[in-house]
């Protein structure tokens, strides 16, 4: 038991463990994260409490609460946490809520501002009723989480409470995920439990029948029965026994507020409906109580333990428990609560409304739908400016309560759901606003939207048919913005549909008219749209990126973050012979802009994507997966729909292809069927990779078929498709005419050449064409474009194709098996036992070949964890080192073992040296 400094009891009861566990964290010295999850009133709060108080003067303390309704402003947990402490500059504070400062500038503020105020101190920094956190605190948390130093992150939640549009369910995968985090579920008290808090508040043994009613009313729930024994711990419980008990904890604090003066009844009850954090003017201005009465009311309420005083000095109060405001609140009547919204508003309006969602929120609770239409209206311009999609979403909902067919909040809503990921919503509001928008220029941008989503969702029949729309509202415009616009939108269209030169033509109207009548922002538009259609085109794809390259520039300087991180985005996908340290470069731009314009998608899912392009282009097949499993996780995290999702799960499905992993592969295969974005060559392709590369022929020759099928339906080709289909059907031992076929099937004149000729070569080697082949190889083998695994397997071919040509001496084979070596130094899988087995025919040993001794075919990262291996670290004190998780630093060990040929961590120094 411990002393607690609040509450009916003078103990908390039950918790002994859970306090252990804290204490021993914050203790560590390390970097720790614990997350506390229970119901209301079951000493989440009263925990954290407990732990403060054990902590010594030399720690340094932050303790924010999130405010209900998910409508707070942006950073409101640290801003709570610093309110009134010394040492905060009012400037850091301003940072935070800049609307010129990009998402990414405000978060690394936030952390600026944690990590002034902590310093070179142990830290203890709480994060409470993290259900109810803004997404830019709930992304401040996992940030600070990757800090280093002796901080014990704590977060606290309601689990009834979480929901899939909540930023903490995304955030509580993604823990899990990276970090070692110590959870703690805060059970109801047993009835022996509850048999002890009686027994200490009342000071004597408890009557078993009192116990079995007390348990039976509260469930066990420490701040019921606490509420319940307020003002009676020194009452018989056998007399409170034979009264009757209140039935609801709202009755007793109906009671226990009935019991003040009229004055301070009044002032509580204000206080409960302004909210969990009452600032003192705001209180004043609502109630009309000069300053004296209110700090005298403030005073006993403070005493009571129904208001806490934030900070000594300062002029803002909250609630003892959140439960304590929404009971007295409760037993007010409708038209009270609607006289004290009323006031709150008229006072934020005096005070300038710079809140738009407080204003929102008092106003429709006031029963001033004008204003909250308004304000909600303004909330949401406001929010997608900033990038804050799911905020804009919540107050355009709001607004939408009242103005169903209000386009402005409509557009608001479906843009703001299309950013935030939420694809279903983003659907229904967008045709709402097709079916209400006042102007044409709104309909075409609501069109737009309508066919970007049926792109997202895969509903080919709808995008057709909004096409046609397009196209028909088009013959009905005069030349003009409207016009061009609808013409970008039919560009967009064709893309998505494959129409590659179609796009191109729409793309060059719409800037014909957008240089015509200096359309600016259409021009951007059509660009992006052009641009990305050259990049599709192997002969203009350098064309192609100039142009996208010239887009972005131009709309960051606009303020166009979503055409500017679309334009980047497309530049990431078809990277084509760039470097990887600039295709980083261009991914982390990327993330920049889509930050900026809130768009959840390139932000988060095909940032990840992107890092495991350039790993692999980087010929790093580890930190691929890794990258991809990280974006896999947390698009699963936002139950995301669409093929976002889906591309995830194709794209990791072939990376464990290539890694030999086919038990995982196999896995990840099966959680796509009955995917409805799973659709024409991805599952035929993949099962009929799995069945070569697990030597089942039969199941391999049934699925040919299919796969056939598919790339009939299938308008456009890819040379790595067909490269690994082929590789896959020669490993299983395919005869030479349905490779052939095969061949054929998957090329046509659009593939870029380096991937033909690898193919080709591919086909060449089959037939016993080694001269051919050879050529053929050691083009692709040079080709930029191609990334480092496949010119180390073109490598690999030609070495073989060498050693089957009696006029090429034995030293071309092994030049190109030692190239191949560099290239797949990184990789594991099938790429690797192909190398593998020319070089045991060469007879050639890792000692043969300076160029890859122990120091070099480690990556960056696993150089990193070899030395802290020779350290003696254990693989929890690897993750704790480098902040990443221990599933990540197994597979780094692994990869490190296996690569400098030991079995064990302790030869790791020997190697290394």
């Amino acid at each position: 038991m411990r002393w607690t400094r609040g509450g009916a009891s003078r103990v908390m009861v039950g918790r002994d463990r859970e306090l252990g566990q804290l204490t021993e964290l914050a203790a560590s010295g390390q970097s720790r994260v614990a997350v506390i999850a229970g119901e209301p009133g079951v000493g989440k709060t009263r925990l954290i409490q407990e732990l403060l108080a054990t902590l010594g003067s030399e720690y340094a303390v932050l303790v924010g609460t999130a405010e209900p309704g998910s409508l707070s402003r942006p950073y409101e947990v640290l801003l709570d946490a610093v309110d009134g402490r010394p040492g905060v500059e009012e400037s850091q504070l301003d940072a935070l809520a800049d609307p010129d400062r990009s998402p990414v500038e405000r978060l690394h503020a936030g952390l600026a501002l944690v990590d002034d105020f902590v310093g070179e101190r142990p830290a203890v920094i709480v994060f409470e009723d993290l259900h109810w956190a803004d997404s830019e605190s709930a992304a401040l948390f996992e940030r600070i989480a990757d800090s280093g130093g002796s901080r014990l992150l704590i977060g606290t939640y309601r689990p009834d409470e979480v929901t899939s549009r909540q930023p903490i369910a995304a955030l509580l995968a993604r823990l899990g995920r990276r970090y070692a985090v110590t959870h703690l579920g805060l059970e109801r008290l047993t009835e022996s439990d509850t048999a002890a808090l009686l027994a200490t508040i009342t000071g004597s043994p408890v009557p078993y029948r009192s116990v079995v009613a007390f348990q039976q009313r509260t469930g066990g729930n420490p701040f019921f029965l606490e509420e319940l024994m307020r003002g009676h711990e020194n009452d018989s419980l056998e007399v409170l026994g034979e009264q009757p008990l209140p039935w609801s904890l709202a009755e007793v604090l109906r009671r226990q507020v009935d019991e003040l003066q009229p004055s301070v009844r009044r002032i509580v009850e204000a206080a409960a409906v302004l909210g969990h954090r009452v600032p003192f003017d705001l209180l004043a201005a609502v109630t009309g109580a000069g300053e004296d009465e209110l700090i005298a009311a403030l005073r006993e309420l403070v005493v009571l333990g129904v208001l806490v005083e934030d900070q000594e000095g300062q002029d803002d109060f909250h609630f003892r428990h959140s439960l304590v405001r929404e009971a007295i609140s409760a037993r007010l009547l409708g038209r009270e609560q609607r006289r004290l919204h009323e006031a709150a508003l008229e006072a934020l309006l005096a005070a300038g409304g710079s809140d738009p969602a407080m204003v929102a929120l008092h106003a429709r609770a006031a029963g001033r739908y004008d204003d909250m239409v308004a304000a909600a209206r303004r909330g949401t311009a406001l929010y997608l400016s900033i990038g804050s999609a799911y905020q804009a979403l919540q107050l355009a909902e709001m607004g939408l309560e009242e103005e169903r067919d209000d386009a402005e909040l409509l557009a608001g809503a479906a843009q703001a759901a299309w950013l935030a990921g939420l694809l279903e919503d983003a659907v229904s509001y967008a045709r709402r606003w097709q079916d209400r928008a006042a102007t044409r220029s709104e309909q075409v941008e609501a069109l737009y939207l309508l066919v970007r989503l049926a792109w997202d969702t895969e509903a080919t029949a709808d995008m057709e048919a909004l096409t046609g729309e397009v196209e028909r509202l088009i013959a009905k415009l005069p030349p003009g913005a409207e016009q061009a616009r609808a013409m970008t939108v039919v560009a967009q269209s064709c893309l998505f549909r494959d129409e590659i030169e179609m796009a191109i033509e729409w793309a060059d109207r719409a800037l014909d008219l957008a240089r015509k009548f200096d359309l600016p922002r259409v021009r951007l538009a059509a660009l992006v749209e052009k641009g990305w259609a050259l990049t599709e085109r192997p002969t203009r794809s350098d064309e192609g990126r100039a142009v996208l390259a010239d887009v972005v520039d131009q709309a960051e300087k606009l303020g166009e973050w979503v055409l500017a991180a679309r334009a980047l985005n497309i530049v990431v996908k078809n990277a084509g012979a760039t470097e990887p340290a600039e295709h980083a470069e261009i991914l982390e731009r990327m993330r920049i802009d889509a930050e900026r314009a809130g768009i959840e998608s390139l932000a988060v899912a095909a940032y990840f994507e992107g890092r495991a392009r350039v790993a692999m282009r980087e010929g790093d097949l580890t930190a691929a997966i890794t990258a991809l499993e990280l974006g896999r996780e947390r698009d699963r995290g936002y139950q995301r729909s669409g093929r976002q999702t889906c591309y995830h799960a194709v794209f990791l499905g072939g990376l464990c292809l290539e890694a030999g992993e086919l038990d995982r592969a196999d896995e990840v295969i099966a959680g796509l069927r009955g995917s409805p974005y799973a659709t024409g060559l991805i599952l035929p392709g993949l099962d009929f990779h799995l069945a070569c590369r697990r030597g089942d022929r039969a199941a391999a020759e049934d699925l040919l078929d299919q796969v056939f099928a598919a790339l009939a339906e299938q308008p456009w080709r890819s040379g790595s498709q067909a490269h690994d289909l082929i590789s896959a059907a020669v490993f299983a031992g395919f005869p030479l005419p349905t490779l052939d076929r095969m061949g054929e099937e998957l090329l046509d004149a659009h593939v870029w050449d380096a991937a033909r000729t690898l193919v080709e070569a591919q086909l060449g080697e089959a037939h016993g064409e080694w001269a051919k082949a050879l050529a053929g190889y050691r083009g692709a083998a040079d080709a930029p474009v191609l990334g480092a695994s496949v010119r180390g397997t073109a490598h690999v071919g030609a070495a073989r194709c060498a050693l089957a040509l009696t006029d090429q001496p034995r030293e071309v084979a092994v030049g190109h098996a030692h190239a191949a070596s560099r290239l797949l130094c990184q990789w594991r899988g099938w790429r690797v036992a192909q190398l593998e087995e020319v070089r045991a025919r060469l007879g050639l040993t890792l000692a043969d070949g300076v160029e890859v001794p122990a120091g070099t075919v480690l990556t960056r990262r696993e150089r990193q964890v070899a030395l802290l291996l020779a350290d003696g670290l254990t693989n929890a004190e690897l993750a704790r080192r480098l902040f990443i998780s221990p599933k990540t630093v197994a597979i780094h060990v692994s990869n490190i073992l296996h690569k400098l040929g030991v079995s064990s961590r302790t030869e790791v120094a020997d190697v290394l040296g």
